[in-house]
């Protein structure tokens, strides 16, 4: 469920105040007011998450200097003035200056609804971009969503921290589903070019003729910079590189010359192995390949990750379930083993899918992770995935999760855990070091 929009009512009439906000909760809206711009201040912050419905007229910080000052706190914060019969010109000076909009006394309740709506609207898009753009430029968020605790993840994050640091361009390798793009995202966000643009390319989307104006340039008149202009500084990342004709391919290699040493645009390509028997090397020209190849950086297929498949599906399944307002479906040992048997060839992007499907249905009461990975054209009964994984590791992983679940569940409390797993105290201990679980992370 959304959460309530905020509202900051700021009015020296308390009668007025009061009855804007009654009427703004009742649409909706989650209000406070305050008598005074001075006391409002000390409460709006530029994060602040909600608008701000204020008089022209009051004693003190008059409306005109309050917005002024609020557009100092935060130039993207929705404001909302009420102007007296005789302040139009002034409303429109405010709206020059920067208000949302106003409103004449007396005015229509429904009107204010509706304006407070809109401004909430473009205020819950501005702090969502705003989100997104320090999400893609913290590394540490970004690391935390490559999920998982097998070697081959502990590798991955260590290869994206150590090239992230490196100035070359890099090759990210894998199949289709893997989070490369993901990863081209956190090389950047980790690196000394964070603060620099980010340019994404997908090159399969593109004809040959397209691809080429929109790499190199001439632009479309009013329409982007060319590509390696527009990241310069940054990093330009080419999904699906090996889409790319040999004749585009080969005046890109020309271009990442004359970028030169240390390169002026960091060049991430992702190349998708999605084609058995092929590899980037018989995909991507052997000159470019090169060039690229120095630093380069392999995402392991989801079959590889081995109890990774257990962790990233209970994490996804709560995230849904909470998404749609039900509980998160208890996953049996017999369907733990089929999803870690199962050989994903859609990889994260597939297990992803199939937790959701698995909340819907199990919401409705029917269904199995049987018949979803049937439905994903994969085996349902046990059979060895293509790594071969021996039982020890299967029990392993579903002991973790179950213990996992189960502290979740029970917000960290031993004694209900204990009970309801039926595990003496030492024993519960010993497994939760074993699998490197704390108490401490479930607490509340």
């Amino acid at each position: 469920m959304t959460k309530a929009m905020k509202i900051a009512i700021v009015d020296d009439e308390k009668d007025m105040r009061q009855s804007i906000g009654q009427w703004l909760a009742l649409s909706g809206f989650d209000t406070e007011t305050f008598g005074s711009a001075e006391d409002a201040l000390k409460g709006l912050t530029a994060d602040y998450p909600g608008i701000v419905v204020t008089d022209v007229r009051m004693p003190g910080m008059d409306g005109m200097t309050f917005l002024r000052r609020l557009r100092t706190v935060d130039p993207a914060l929705p404001v909302i003035m009420i102007t007296g019969h005789g302040d139009v010109p002034m409303a429109v000076e405010a709206m020059r200056i920067g208000a949302f909009d106003f409103l004449e006394k007396p005015f229509n309740p429904d009107r204010m609804t509706e304006l407070a709506k809109k401004a909430a609207q473009a205020r819950r898009v501005s702090l969502d971009a705003r989100a997104l753009r320090r999400e893609l430029s913290d590394g540490s968020a970004l690391m935390s969503k490559l999920i998982g605790s097998s070697p081959a993840m502990e590798r991955l994050r260590e290869d994206i921290l150590d090239l992230g640091q490196a100035d070359g361009h890099v090759l990210i390798e894998g199949e289709t589903g893997t989070g490369k793009t993901l990863v081209a995202h956190a090389l950047h966000a980790v690196g000394p070019r964070a603060s620099k643009p980010f340019v994404i390319l997908p090159c399969a989307a593109f004809d040959d003729e397209t691809i080429a104006r929109r790499l190199f340039g001439p632009p479309e008149e009013n329409g982007p910079l060319p590509a390696l202009e527009e990241a310069r500084g940054g990093t330009l990342v080419l999904e699906g590189i090996e889409s790319l004709s040999s004749a585009v391919q080969a005046r890109l290699l020309t271009a990442l010359n004359d970028l030169g040493e240390p390169a002026q645009t960091r060049l991430t390509a992702i190349c998708n192995l999605a084609d058995e028997g092929k590899t980037c090397e018989t995909v991507i020209r052997s000159d470019l390949f090169y060039r690229l190849a120095a630093l380069r950086i392999t995402v392991p297929p989801l079959r590889q990750r081995g109890e990774d498949i257990l962790t990233i599906f209970t994490q996804k399944s709560e995230q849904f379930a909470d998404e749609y307002g039900c509980p998160t479906p208890e996953l049996a040992a017999q369907e733990a083993a089929q999803l870690l048997q199962a050989p994903w060839p859609g990889n994260v992007r597939q297990l992803i899918n199939v937790a959701e499907r698995a909340v819907l249905q199990a919401r409705r009461g029917t269904g199995s992770i049987a018949s979803l990975l049937m439905s994903d054209g994969e085996e349902a009964q046990p059979a060895m995935t293509t790594e071969g994984k021996p039982l020890k590791e299967f029990v392993e992983a579903f002991e973790r999760m179950l213990i996992d679940n189960t502290m979740r569940r029970h917000k960290g409390s031993i004694a209900a855990v204990m009970d309801e797993l039926c595990l003496p105290r030492r024993t519960l201990n010993e497994k939760m070091a074993k699998y490197g679980l704390s108490r401490g992370d479930y607490l509340g």
